[in-house]
């Protein structure tokens, strides 16, 4: 069972995308969420969330940042939400997957997750959401599992090791970016499950 591959953690796939690198500083622009699911005793994509976020009142967003993702935020077809709505719909969807594992907590699983973690935490306690369903410290690291597997640490190049396809066209939006995500950590725990026979 799921639960017991995680130590009755359920993992869950963050990406965030931000309008800096200092989570006290700067405003989330996007977080999405790909769940994990199980067919068999194989990891599987499961459903998939994004939001677009409203940047917090009186958090940068700097230039480079919105260059770098290629984002507009005042474009007409961007319909974002605020940050607390997106979180207590997220902690929903994933409070509802947990108990469908029958897991005690989740863990974030994340591209470099101490850096979507550190964001999260900091929205968390400036929505005064005392609740999360993510273990406070715990994280699983696609960067060491595709540095074991791979040798590789940069998303794209662990993809293409792993026969996974990476569009670079679509990168650096966090729904595309959570599914590769998604992908490489399956892949990998599977493969790894698979040759000792777990």
């Amino acid at each position: 069972m799921l639960k017991d591959r995680f130590r009755k953690f359920l993992p869950v796939i963050v990406d965030l995308e931000t309008g800096g690198f200092d989570s006290k500083k700067n405003a989330i622009l996007e977080i999405a969420i790909q769940l994990i699911d199980q067919e068999s005793s194989k990891l599987i994509l499961g459903d998939s969330y994004r939001y677009h976020i409203k940047p917090f009142e009186g958090l940068k967003v700097e230039k480079e940042a919105l260059e770098f993702l290629r984002l507009d935020l005042n474009h007409p077809l961007r319909t974002a939400v605020e940050e607390e709505y997106a979180l207590k719909e997220f902690f929903k969807i994933i409070n509802t997957q947990k108990s469908k594992y029958d897991c005690s907590r989740a863990i974030l699983v994340g591209h470099n997750a101490f850096f979507d973690h550190s964001f999260l935490l900091e929205a968390c306690d400036r929505n005064n959401i005392k609740k999360s369903p993510f273990h406070p410290f715990s994280l699983i690291d696609t960067v060491s599992l595709g540095a074991l597997a791979t040798k590789q640490t940069v998303l794209a190049r662990i993809c293409k090791e792993l026969g996974i396809t990476y569009d670079n066209d679509e990168a650096h939006s966090a729904a595309y970016d959570a599914r590769v995500t998604g992908e490489v950590f399956c892949k990998i725990i599977n493969d790894y499950d698979s040759f000792n026979g777990i």
